[in-house]
């Protein structure tokens, strides 16, 4: 495996890699999948239901980007717009009602950024599942399976734990996005994906998430039953914590990000 940040990007955008819907099929049982935001529409980039971990009633989660060129048309190539977010809230809402525990699984490049969505509050809907998600009294676990990019990834990444891929990437923006704008060259993608620390090591150096997901058997029966296991172990932690303390721990774990890039010098990336 490669060490080069671009070449992980390449990686995580792959058409064969495994969507949302394929780890909702292979590790939960029962789904059941609920629609609508109850304002406007169904956002069809936004899987979400309840299910069965085990015998765990949990609440589920995915950005769905599909395999095929007509899925990816469909699910807007995994760029929610708002009502896909505030669905995917009014779930997490009811997950909390109920006593279920929130999982989701994020591969997005970023959320739809059309002219319809920001008419239709696409920049309040993130901010309100972000703010909503830090006051959640239900564990949370968000999972990186692809690509984490920018506000759209964090709308359903406020989590007790974020977990990424070993191939997953999250970052404030796309590679080429990024050149575009700091070199008015988007070939210079490369270079651009280096500096912006976005690859599961980095994430993890940097204390953005709390572990990494190895990917030799991807895809496999014995790769979602090990990610099952995991997910049902750290619930079961999770949930011998009381509500309130969950959110107050949850909170501050954000609140912390990059203090130590603050108070140990110069700041990484670009």
């Amino acid at each position: 495996m490669s060490d080069k940040a671009f070449d992980r990007v390449k990686i995580a955008r792959a058409n064969n890699r495994p969507s949302g819907k394929d780890y909702i099929e292979n590790i939960f049982t029962g789904f059941i999948e609920l629609h609508g935001d109850r304002r406007f529409a169904d956002d069809p980039a936004v899987v979400g239901g309840i299910a069965y971990l085990g015998d765990i009633p949990a609440t589920v989660i995915a950005i769905e980007k599909g395999h095929s060129a007509k899925e990816r048309m469909s699910r807007n190539f995994g760029a929610p717009s708002p009502e896909g977010y505030r669905k995917a809230l009014r779930l997490m809402k009811q997950a909390e009602k109920f006593h279920r525990p929130v999982i989701c699984f994020v591969d997005t490049s970023g959320a739809y950024c059309g002219i319809e969505a920001e008419e239709r509050g696409q920049g309040q809907a993130i901010a309100e599942n972000i703010t909503e998600m830090m006051t959640l009294k239900t564990p949370v676990i968000s999972v990186l399976i692809g690509e984490g990019g920018s506000g759209g990834a964090l709308g359903l990444a406020v989590a007790d734990q974020v977990w990424m891929l070993e191939n997953a990437i999250y970052s404030v923006i796309s590679p080429e996005g990024c050149a575009s704008i700091l070199w008015k060259d988007a070939s210079k993608a490369a270079d651009a994906a280096e500096s912006l620390k976005l690859t599961a090591q980095d994430a993890l150096k940097l204390n953005v998430i709390e572990q990494i997901l190895p990917e030799k058997d991807i895809g496999t029966k014995t790769f979602y039953f090990s990610l099952k296991e995991q997910l049902k172990a750290s619930i079961i932690e999770l949930f011998e914590l009381p509500g309130a303390e969950l959110a107050e721990r949850r909170y501050q774990r954000f609140r912390k990000l990059g203090t130590e890039l603050l108070t140990g010098g110069r700041p990484h990336g670009v």
